[in-house]
């Protein structure tokens, strides 16, 4: 499994450019694209070269008095230019646009990835993080991919076509230049793995302080209500503090790198005008292949810095794609079998937990459930009750997939949960949570959530079951409202019922409810409650019930504590035993009759 913290042995990894390997499968369906750019580039690397051959005909020409030759040349060198324009503008154009086609796949396939992995997943790594690999991390393998490789690719060619025509232009030359090269890579090589290492710690830094202020930003009315504004703020500019440390530390090194290879680079090319304009007046060599040689040289020092800058970014881009790479690679604690199974049609919803044990990943030293079974026929209405910590939530998130047991077996109709696709197990039931999920969008559209293929009668049918209707239609545009994030417009009441509209809407066989009436007045508990039995009719529902007038309508109470079913029964039968059931009664569930 692939550890998703970021501990020095993951760091010891992202020391070189291998990680950029990881790119290629999204650059493999784009060969052509990548074809056709590496073209543009050859011909706009081979016309820079051919330039200075241009120029030195026209200065020796020139010298020599030859009108019609340095016309012939001037002409020459102005056709270059255009062709070298052209194929700069095909060249960024090819690049770029490769470059953002793969990044969206990229950002495709890690929300692809991440959208459908199990809670344990998010046990191990916060939602800021992931966003910031899925935005930070991709926005700097684009920089890559439409312009760095590009650019590299470019000055390399430059490099080695630039020494072979020094050395042709003038040998004696080229040797004094080549004393320089080594002075010149050796801060490249050794100033460039400790910005590689700053710029992962930078980027450490960054998720770090996105993963904070995704949380609170999230639960900002909770911060508010606690005043807590102020340690949050302290928090946040402490992790963007540290994260500008990073950078700026990363900036500095960069800089010295940059300034102290330019130095070499341009202090040799003063050396060569020196030599040059001597051995011309010695008559060893003419003045326009004086001049060559020096574009040469220039082109070569130029592209050796540009280099160095860009080893850099290669360096960022490589932690960043090790990053999103290990967001892909990472392998669910839950996943579907090779072939999965087909559950019997119509699913019946008969429900069976067999001697089951389950441990959180996050807590393996505390059962959730121990030696748990239960089994609930088609068409029961059972009621799990219980203290905090009973395992009453366990049972829907195994039921839902969420998580598999450690020990033991949970079936659907007689068919081992494991041996079915999530997607087809979980179109069989339908959740309503105690804290319903609205998304950002209209009214309309969460409630269609529950069944994407709905039409406008069925969602608004079923607004009417949950007894939302009217609130929905007194909203400025009606069904169409746009609710805001969280559903921030919406009351807690509000938002219950357009959740069970939406579980009214999917039609599921199944029934999963979390106290679905917890957030609503007595007037809308009623009717809602009332659309709940409805619905129940005919279907398998178990609900996690915290108000007596809820556990009094289960067909079956089920009694939990610390992961173990403890007492089962009607009301009555488990009052009249005197147990906890008993003592819930009397202090926990909430409708005044204890």
């Amino acid at each position: 499994m692939v550890k998703l913290s970021h501990a020095e042995e993951d760091r010891a990894r992202s020391k070189t450019l291998s990680p950029l390997r990881g790119l290629a499968p999204f650059l493999r369906p784009y060969r052509l694209l990548v074809a056709a750019a590496f073209a543009a580039l050859m011909l706009t690397a081979t016309l820079s070269l051919t330039l200075p051959i241009a120029v030195r005909r026209v200065i020796d020409e020139f010298f020599n008095e030859s009108v019609a030759l340095v016309d012939l040349y001037f002409g020459a060198a102005l056709g270059i230019a255009c062709l070298l324009a052209l194929g700069t503008g095909l060249r960024y154009y090819l690049v770029t646009r490769l470059g953002e086609r793969v990044i969206t796949d990229i950002r495709r396939a890690i929300y692809d990835q991440v959208i459908a992995m199990s809670p344990a997943f998010y046990e191990r790594i916060r939602t800021g993080e992931v966003l910031s690999r899925l935005t930070t991390d991709t926005t700097l393998v684009l920089s890559v991919i439409g312009s760095s490789v590009s650019v590299a690719l470019r000055n390399m060619l430059t490099v080695i076509g630039g020494l072979v025509l020094l050395v042709i232009t003038s040998p004696k030359l080229t040797a004094i230049v080549l004393i320089v090269v080594p002075l010149v890579l050796v801060p490249i090589l050794t100033l460039g793995r400790r910005v590689r290492r700053l710029s992962r710690e930078n980027q450490d830094r960054i998720a770090e302080s996105s993963a904070q202020a995704s949380e609170t930003l999230l639960a900002a009315h909770t911060v508010q209500a606690f005043t807590h504004e102020a340690a949050s703020i302290a928090e946040f500019g402490s992790l963007s503090e540290a994260a500008y440390r990073s950078a700026r530390a990363r900036i500095l090194v960069r800089s010295v790198m940059t300034g102290f290879v330019i130095f070499l680079v341009f202090a040799s090319v003063v050396g060569v005008l020196w030599i040059g304009a001597r051995d011309v007046r010695a008559g060893d060599m003419t003045p326009g292949e004086l001049v060559q040689f020096v574009i040469y040289a220039v082109l070569v020092a130029g592209a050796v810095g540009s280099l160095s800058d860009i080893w850099g970014e290669l360096q960022r881009a490589a932690g960043a794609t090790e990053r999103m790479m290990e967001l892909i690679a990472a392998k669910d604690t839950v996943s579907d079998p090779p072939q999965p199974r087909a559950l019997p049609s119509p699913v019946k919803g008969a429900l069976r937990f067999e001697d089951v044990t389950f441990h959180y990943p996050a807590r393996r030293e505390t059962a959730a459930l121990t030696g748990f079974s239960l089994t609930v026929e088609p068409g029961e209405t059972i009621a799990l009750v219980g203290p905090s910590g009973a395992g009453k939530t366990t049972v829907f998130q195994l039921l839902l997939r969420f998580f598999d047991p450690c020990t033991g077996r949970i079936s659907i109709d007689g068919e081992n949960l494991r041996n079915l696709a999530r997607a087809d197990l979980r179109r069989q039931f339908a959740l309503v949570p105690q804290e319903p999920v609205i998304f950002a969008t209209s009214a309309r559209e969460n409630i269609r959530f529950g069944r994407p293929e709905a039409s406008d009668a069925e969602v608004e049918a079923a607004a009417r079951a949950a007894d939302a209707h009217a609130f929905i239609n007194s909203l400025p545009e009606g069904y169409e409202t746009y609710v805001g994030e969280r559903g921030v417009m919406l009351s807690g009441g509000q938002k219950q019922r357009i959740a069970i509209a939406r579980a009214i809407l999917r039609d599921a066989p199944v029934l999963l409810l979390d106290e679905a009436t917890s957030a609503l007045d007595a007037e809308s508990e009623r009717a809602v409650q009332s659309a709940v039995d409805r619905l129940a009719e005919g279907r398998t529902t178990l609900i996690i019930a915290h108000r007596l007038a809820t556990v009094k309508r289960a067909d079956r109470i089920v009694v939990c504590q610390e992961g173990r079913i403890v007492a089962e029964g009607t009301h009555g039968a488990l009052v009249a035993d005197g147990g906890l059931y008993a003592r819930l009664a009397r202090l926990q569930f909430t409708d005044g009759a204890a």
